[in-house]
């Protein structure tokens, strides 16, 4: 019998490498149809939108970019991103250390919780912030008596971003942690170190990639969120516009040129986003390889 199975194993060894896979039509179709998927769905808006933009020749470009409202536009949305994406990377770390370091109750809970963005359309949680901040909302009488205000303003938009964008750092690092085991933190607090000595000498380096990686993906939500920040700005042109709200109001305007410019800056940021996503993936990839065939010896 281990005479027959040895043979059967010499005899599968020899066997062309091409019966083992897919016949080479089938390669080329799906690969065929994924790049013409990608170029139709990708390259080509890409493009048109970089071909609109100077339609009319650079200066007009220039020119539809250092309008008042397009650089309030693009101040606001690198303020609100400023200020989302940090909000998000200290809630990121703490609910990705709680949830993969510990078990506790609630633990299930709050992970459908980190999920809860991705499940709910941003429209409705841009009317969430109206009901509870709005003039008639939940807390709106008390906010309009002490002049504060939050709805139709910069607040809300803050408030909506940071909503809609708060999973993406988390659920990055929580696999990241969790592969990385406890041990390497136990041993440092045996050794003597502090908690912040542990976290930034042991943990840190072992998140870094997926952490940023969070961070390039939060970022590029930040910026480019349009449901909620629609429902909460108010639309008041040169004071509670982003960038896509802009765009939008500029095409509805049929001010085409100037919309593809608003946008083609949009374009630009996704472009670097998705490179630096390239290169971070390829960084994450090789330390969770590194960490898997470091820890292969201690557990043999």
């Amino acid at each position: 019998m281990a005479g027959y199975v040895s043979a059967h194993r010499q005899g599968s060894a020899t066997l062309p490498r091409r019966r083992l896979t897919e016949p080479a039509l089938v390669r080329w179709t799906l690969i065929g149809i994924a790049l013409a998927f990608l170029a139709l769905f990708l390259a080509v808006p890409l493009v048109m939108v970089f071909s609109e933009a100077f339609a009319k020749g650079v200066d007009a470009y220039w020119a539809a970019l250092e309008d008042p409202d397009a650089l309030s536009a693009i101040r606001l949305t690198l303020f609100v991103a400023a200020i989302a994406v940090p909000s998000n990377l200290i809630f990121g770390i703490s609910a990705g250390w709680a949830i993969a370091k510990f078990r506790f109750p609630g633990r299930n809970l709050l992970i459908t919780l980190i999920d809860l963005p991705f499940a709910v359309s941003p429209v409705i949680s841009g009317l969430v912030f109206v009901l509870l901040f709005g003039r008639r909302g939940w807390f709106g009488p008390w906010l309009f008596d002490h002049d504060i205000k939050i709805v139709f303003a910069v607040p809300g938009i803050v408030l909506a971003t940071i909503f809609v964008s708060f999973p993406f750092i988390a659920r990055e690092i929580i696999p990241v942690m969790e592969a990385s085991g406890t041990e390497e933190e136990e041993a440092a607090r045996v050794l003597g170190a502090s908690g912040l000595q542990t976290f930034f000498r042991v943990t840190l380096p072992n998140i870094k990639w997926g952490l940023l990686y969070g961070v390039i993906l939060c970022n590029a939500r930040a910026m480019g969120e349009f449901g909620a920040v629609s429902v909460v700005s108010g639309h008041v042109r040169g004071r509670t516009n982003t960038m896509p709200l802009h765009v939008e109001i500029l095409y509805n305007e049929y001010n085409f040129q100037a919309a593809f410019a608003v946008a083609s800056v949009l374009a630009l940021l996704a472009l670097v986003t998705l490179v630096a996503k390239a290169v971070i993936e390829r960084r994450l990839a090789r330390s969770l390889a590194a960490h898997d065939e470091t820890a292969a010896p201690e557990s043999a």
